[in-house]
């Protein structure tokens, strides 16, 4: 039985030392509700959820775990077995795990890029009021938003979402970036157009981001929400990767800002929802180019980083992480 629709994005593990800069990247800049646990935890809300950013102290600078809210315990199970039949691994979070992210029934398994995949059937609401500069963000069905990683295996990142969600290929997008022809794919797991897009940039034998993810997205409530954001990022000194722009396939209004551990956050409007209707008679298409306007590039350098990178490919070469058993044909 397939467990897609009964599976959304809930929250994101980030490991970082620069507490500082993410509080005032998330509180100030984006707009979040911020909590401060001790001097080594942080949450950032965007809802009446009590997590959707957990911020843990560590060297990484990176994203470590997304957490993948379960609608059901049947469902629950049935991805478990999916993962366990297979040989892959599982824990069981332990209780003071559970209660930092805000969740009930959590258990763990390795995830494409050394990301950890983390399940749970119950998100726990805050008891306390959001104090946001934002007035809201859409959550609901489709979850929190979306995560980018770049992988010189996107087959296998796509079965590997095939094997454990369900997922479906929303669409592509061809693009290229410094000479870099990238083939974008987008997955998607319920009405959300996509919670994990993929660019297959199999022509590098290095990775072109430091970080496992590229970016990760979440989904102002307004217009005007999505721009005073980028307003104040700018004002406050946080580095701007990409302008506001519209995408060609969802169509989501968007900018990308560079966060304190590396990977950008990508505040977006309005994409598009595959209701059921939608949904029936949604055919797969590629689109050509990221962005039918703006997008235009805040960093000059990227695109002679990518040029670099080309470049040292030829002598450089470090494995990919994978789940080669859950990354079989799709069945």
């Amino acid at each position: 039985m397939s467990v897609f629709g009964k599976v959304q994005l809930g929250y994101l593990v980030v490991e970082s030392q620069r507490f500082r800069e993410w509080r005032s990247f998330g509180s100030d800049a984006i707009g979040l509700h911020v909590e401060e646990l001790d001097a080594d935890t942080m949450r950032f809300r965007l809802d009446e959820r009590a997590c959707r950013f957990l911020i843990r102290r560590g060297p990484a600078e990176d994203l470590m775990a997304i957490g993948w809210h379960v609608t059901d315990h049947e469902t629950f199970d049935r991805i478990i077995a999916r993962v366990t039949d297979r040989g892959v691994p599982v824990l069981e979070g332990t209780p003071e795990e559970a209660a930092l992210r805000g969740v009930e029934r959590l258990w763990r398994f390795p995830g494409p890029k050394g990301i950890v995949q983390e399940i749970f059937t119950v998100a726990h609401e805050s008891s306390s009021p959001l104090r946001m500069t934002t007035s809201a963000f859409v959550t609901g069905e489709g979850g929190m938003g979306h995560v980018a990683i770049t992988s010189r295996e996107p087959l296998a990142i796509h079965r590997y979402y095939d094997t454990v969600f369900d997922s479906r290929l929303t669409d592509y997008i061809d693009e290229n970036i410094g000479g870099l022809t990238l083939k974008i794919r987008f997955l998607r797991v319920n009405e959300r157009h996509h919670s994990i897009a993929v660019a297959n940039v199999q022509g590098l034998k290095i990775e072109p981001v430091r970080t496992r993810c590229q970016h990760v997205n979440i989904q102002a409530a307004t217009l005007d929400d999505m721009v005073s954001a980028y307003t104040r990022v700018r004002e406050l000194g946080f580095k701007m990767a990409w302008s506001i722009g519209q995408h060609t396939n969802d169509r989501e209004l968007s900018f990308y800002c560079v966060s304190p551990s590396g990977f950008e956050v990508e505040v977006g409007w309005n994409p598009i929802v595959i209701t059921p209707e939608l949904e029936e008679a949604w055919q797969v298409a590629t689109h050509q180019g990221i962005s039918i306007w703006g997008h235009h590039t805040v960093d000059p350098g990227i695109l002679d980083r990518l040029g670099q990178l080309r470049q040292a490919a030829a002598h450089l070469r470090h494995p990919e992480i994978t789940v080669p058993a859950l990354s079989g044909a799709s069945a």
